[in-house]
């Protein structure tokens, strides 16, 4: 008989309860953990997920407008994209594999391929531009690349309308939209406003999929609206580079202002540039001279040294002084005339431009009143345009003070002023002796100034100025038809180490109309070569074209006699002003 074998037994109870409750105290504890980390201490998980999450984004508004006084756009901000790639993601996912792509990315920029795989060849950084402020066409042309690693970013970039025309006075800012010259850098944080800041959060690619609050608001850049007249801006630049061109001048400057309220109403430089081309921002063009670059005015003071001389009382308007036989001596220095006049009242002494006559009425007027004179129509102080880099000129300041240095500041050497001053001081002359002040902004209202000198004798002074512009003074050249014009010519000498060169400035300043002076308007034309350099050659012309098509923009109603009106842009008015 066989013994039956017994099977193994596949149950036992004890070994089943102690795996059964250490399978159970594995997920007890689990469900502790979980509970304690999602309930308890929930935060911290909150925390490690917003740190990959969470980002904090600057928001910016454009900005703000730059416009002139009848609301024409000089410099806008317009949308643009910047190019940017992670250098980290390009190496993880493998772009610079796809040579192609980089290649057509390369050309689109205008880099060459070896620059861009150098940008991002640091697998450690996470940001780096490729290219800042690239048009929406080019934009979309990369988007559609699709090259792993590189993104876009919206900004803006500053658009100039006007061009060369308005350069130096608006300005330009840099890449980061911060002003560099001009308005654009004198009132940067109005333009500019403040940014604001807003918390995101982003996936793993980097795009934005929930907006979660505002951190900090934005305000937007502010508007400025400036007392140029764009119409009578591009006159003035258009006249004054023509004549700077032609007679191969180093430089040249124009300066109007509306005597009524000091207003400026254009202020162009040539040569110039172009803002919207970076490539052509040199510095020696983009200084605004009509404010930077100080000059000895030459003949342009001697309407002032006779005001002086007519307050102080040792002047009237029945004073004869001789110049015979042409020349005085001063301290051992010969003054001299052009030509011997003979006995000259004191509408000839600045009809001639005569030397001898300025010296000796400076010298009865005594320093101390010339110089009070200069200062009290602007000479040696800022204008207070806000302008950075604007100069002061030089007023000489010295204890002891020769005859002959008197009269050398009575016909425009020793002292420097700039263009921008020498249109402000005979803007003072038109407005009867009041002085208001210079304003870059359009004004609501008129300012009401200062009186700085007597009405009677700044209008005789204006009385005597118009005959030089006649036929017998020295810029016959700076009639405008139809108007009275009461201005007055200049040439100087370059100073150099050595003395005084052969090189010149030429200027002319002067109001008009007359009758009721509107517009001050001061031409400085530096350094022309060749045979013409006199003030009533070169920069009466330009004083005449400005002038003219200024007050008819402005519709001065004419105050002369024998005149006929000619539209601005007909033959015959582009014929008289090549003819001046």
């Amino acid at each position: 008989m066989k013994r039956e074998s017994k099977s193994p037994r596949l149950y036992i109870r004890w070994r089943f309860v102690v795996v059964l409750g250490c399978i159970s105290l594995v997920f007890l504890a689990l469900t502790g953990r979980v509970a304690y980390i999602q309930i308890v201490d929930a935060q911290q998980l909150i925390d490690q997920g917003n740190m990959r999450s969470l980002r904090t984004e600057t928001t910016r508004e454009p900005r703000g407008m730059i416009m002139d006084r009848n609301g024409n756009e000089l410099a806008v901000s317009v949308p643009a994209e910047a190019i940017w790639a992670d250098p980290k993601l390009v190496h993880d996912q493998h772009s610079l594999q796809q040579r192609r792509k980089w290649q057509a990315l390369a050309k689109a920029l205008h880099v060459s391929e070896v620059s861009l795989r150098k940008r991002v060849s640091n697998s450690k950084r996470r940001f780096v531009y490729l290219q800042r402020q690239v048009n929406a066409n080019l934009a979309k042309y990369i988007e559609e690349l699709k090259i792993p690693g590189v993104y876009q970013k919206e900004e803006s970039r500053r658009f100039y309308p006007s061009g060369e025309i308005s350069a130096h006075l608006v300005g330009f800012t840099n890449i980061d939209d911060h002003g560099q010259e001009g308005i654009e850098r004198s009132y940067d944080k109005w333009l500019s406003g403040r940014p604001g800041e807003r918390l995101v959060r982003k996936d793993r690619l980097g795009r934005t999929i929930e907006d979660i609050s505002v951190l900090k608001q934005q305000q937007p850049g502010h508007n400025i609206q400036l007392s140029i007249d764009q119409r009578i801006q591009t006159l003035a630049y258009r006249a004054l580079k023509q004549e700077v061109e032609a007679t191969n001048a180093t430089s040249g400057s124009v300066v109007v202002l509306d005597i009524n309220t000091g207003e400026v109403l254009a202020m162009a430089n040539s040569p110039s540039f172009n803002p919207n081309d970076r490539s052509q921002l040199q510095s020696y063009r983009y200084r605004n001279r009509a404010v930077t670059d100080a000059y000895e005015p030459g003949s342009t003071m001697k309407p002032f040294v006779m005001l002086t001389a007519l307050e102080k009382g040792v002047a009237n308007k029945n004073t004869i002084i001789d110049n015979r036989p042409g020349y005085i001596r001063i301290d051992h220095h010969i003054v001299r005339d052009d030509e011997i006049l003979g006995k000259m009242n004191l509408t000839t002494i600045l009809e001639k431009s005569s030397n001898i006559g300025a010296a000796t009425l400076a010298i009865r007027s005594g320093i101390n009143s010339i110089l009070n004179t200069f200062y009290s129509v602007g000479f040696g102080n800022v204008s207070g345009t806000g302008l950075d880099g604007e100069s002061t000129g030089i007023i000489p300041q010295r204890r002891h003070w020769s005859d002959f240095e008197l009269a050398t500041l009575a016909f425009g050497y020793g002292l420097t002023v700039t263009p921008l001053q020498l249109a402000h001081a005979y803007a003072i002359l038109g407005a009867g002796g009041i002085d208001r002040p210079i304003s870059l902004l359009k004004l609501d209202r008129a300012p009401q100034g200062k009186r700085v000198f007597d009405r009677q004798h700044t209008l005789m002074v204006l009385k005597m100025l118009e005959s030089v512009v006649s036929d017998e003074g020295t810029a016959p050249k700076a009639r405008v038809p139809g108007y009275q014009v009461a201005g007055k010519t200049g040439t100087s000498r370059k100073a150099n180490a050595g003395g005084y060169s052969d090189n010149y400035v030429a200027l002319f300043a002067g109001v008009a109309p007359v009758s009721k002076p509107r517009l001050a308007i001061a031409v400085v034309i530096n350094n022309p070569q060749g045979d013409r350099y006199y003030g009533g050659q070169i920069a009466a012309p330009v004083f005449s074209k400005v002038m003219a098509g200024s007050l008819q923009y402005l519709n001065v109603a004419p105050d002369g006699t024998g005149f006929r009106l000619v539209a601005l842009d007909s033959p015959k008015r582009q014929e008289n002003d090549n003819e001046g």
